[in-house]
C-alpha cells in the first residue's frame, strides 16, 4: 500500500472511530494503539477524518483565512513528529490552531477541547526551548479551567486523564514521582501512587477499582516512555500478571501476542510450569513482562534469564503493579529505596514501569488471583 493510500485508509478509520466514540481524542488514542508508528500529531488529523490538504484548509478556516498554509507544511510537521532529524516542528501558535481545527471533528461542526500537550506528546522535548516554555506556561494557565494537569518541573508532560484521578479511590495514598532505569533518551520519571496498609502485618486486599487504576497508570507510563514501543509479546507472570498483560496488550501495545509464565514454588526457589505459553516471535523480539509485585526474592531475574534463553537477543521491558519499599515510608525518594531495586537493575531491562509502592507483607489482587 502506498503512503497516500494508507493515509486515506487511516483517515477513513479515524472518521469511523470518531462516529463510534464521539471524540477526536478517543479516536486518536485508538489509532495510536493500533498503529504504533503513527505519532499523535498525525493521529489527531486522521481522527478528524482529514487529508493533509484538508487539514491545511481547515487550519486556514480557523484563522479566518488570514493564513495560506498548504498541505506540505502539515506533512513537514508530521514528519518531524515521526522521525528525529527530519521535517520541521510546528510553532507554538500553529499547535494551538491545529487543536482547534482538529477539535471540529470530521464534520467541521464540533467544538472538542484538544490538549496541545497531547497533540505533540511524544515529540515535546524536540520542540524549540521557547515553545516548550510557552507550552508549559499555557498548560499551567488552563489547568484549573479545563482539568488538564501542567507539565512537570522538567518540562515533561504528565498525562493523566480526568477519569484517572485517585481522589475517589479509598485505597490509594499520596502520589509522587521517582526516576527509574529507562531507554536512552527516554523519560526516566514516572508517576507512582502509594498503597497504605491500614492493617500492618496483613496483606492488603485490592479492589477492582484500585487494580484497574494501577493498570491504567502502567499504560500511561508506557505511553510517555519517550518512544513508541513496537512490542512482539507481552508476558504475564501467573494469573494476576496475565490479566495485566491482557489489558496492556489491548490498550497500549497494539494487540501484540500474549504469553504466560506460570511459576511453581520449589524447595530452592521457583520453577516454570509446563502450562506456560511462549508465542512465536521474530528474531530479536521486543518483550514486555508483567508481574503483580516485586519483593525480596529474585523471581524476575530468574524469569528474565529464561525468556532470554528462549528468545535470544530479546529486548526486555518490565511492568510491575506493586514494588515493596525498604521501610515504612511509601513515598520513596529514590528507585534504590525499593527492596527489589538491585534485582531489577541486575535483570538489565530496557525500561521499568511501576504503578505503586507497598509495605510488607504486600498486596493481594482481586479474587486472590495467583
Amino acid at each position: 500500500m502506498s503512503p497516500q493510500a494508507r493515509g486515506r485508509e487511516l483517515a477513513a478509520q479515524g472518521k469511523r472511530l470518531w462516529t463510534e466514540l464521539g471524540s477526536v481524542t478517543g479516536a486518536a488514542c485508538e489509532l495510536m494503539a493500533r498503529y504504533p508508528d503513527v505519532p499523535s500529531l498525525q493521529a489527531y488529523r486522521y481522527a478528524a477524518g482529514l487529508s493533509q490538504d484538508q487539514a491545511a484548509a481547515r487550519y486556514n478556516e480557523v484563522t479566518g483565512n488570514q493564513t495560506s498554509l498548504g498541505g506540505t507544511s502539515i506533512n513537514a510537521w508530521e514528519t518531524w513528529a515521526r522521525r528525529r532529524g527530519q521535517g520541521s516542528p510546528p510553532p507554538m501558535a500553529s499547535v494551538l490552531i491545529l487543536c482547534t481545527a482538529y477539535g471540529r471533528g470530521p464534520l467541521g461542526i464540533s467544538n472538542e477541547d484538544i490538549s496541545p500537550t497531547e497533540i505533540v506528546a511524544e515529540a515535546y522535548e524536540r520542540l524549540p526551548a521557547e515553545d516548550q516554555l510557552a507550552l508549559k506556561k499555557f498548560s499551567q494557565s488552563r489547568a484549573g479551567i479545563a482539568g488538564e494537569l501542567p507539565l512537570d518541573t522538567d518540562g515533561r508532560h504528565v498525562l493523566r486523564r480526568a477519569f484517572s484521578h485517585s481522589d475517589h479511590i479509598k485505597q490509594i495514598g499520596p502520589e509522587f514521582t521517582i526516576t527509574v532505569p529507562t531507554v536512552e533518551y527516554g523519560n526516566p520519571e514516572i508517576d507512582v501512587f502509594s498503597l497504605p496498609n491500614p492493617s500492618p502485618g496483613r496483606l492488603l486486599d485490592l479492589t477492582w477499582e484500585t487494580f484497574g487504576y494501577g493498570v491504567e497508570r502502567l499504560s500511561q507510563q508506557i505511553k510517555n516512555l519517550g518512544k513508541r514501543l513496537d512490542v512482539d509479546i507481552c508476558f504475564g507472570v501467573n494469573e494476576a500478571g496475565l490479566v495485566m498483560a491482557t489489558f496492556l496488550a489491548s490498550s497500549r501495545l497494539s494487540r501484540c501476542s500474549i504469553g504466560y509464565l506460570r511459576c511453581n514454588k520449589v524447595r530452592d526457589g521457583i520453577d516454570l510450569d509446563a502450562a506456560s505459553y511462549y508465542p512465536d516471535a521474530r528474531e530479536s523480539p521486543t518483550i514486555v513482562i508483567c508481574d503483580f509485585e516485586v519483593k525480596h526474592a529474585d523471581v524476575i531475574g530468574f524469569l528474565a534469564a529464561r525468556i532470554r534463553e528462549r528468545y535470544p537477543k530479546a529486548e526486555l521491558y518490565f511492568a510491575v503493579f506493586g514494588a515493596m519499599t525498604k521501610d515504612r515510608k511509601l513515598e520513596v525518594d529514590s528507585f534504590d529505596d525499593l527492596t527489589g531495586a538491585a534485582i531489577m537493575r541486575a535483570a538489565e531491562f530496557e525500561a521499568i514501569f511501576i504503578a505503586s509502592t507497598m509495605s510488607p507483607p504486600g498486596i493481594e489482587p482481586p479474587l486472590e488471583l495467583r
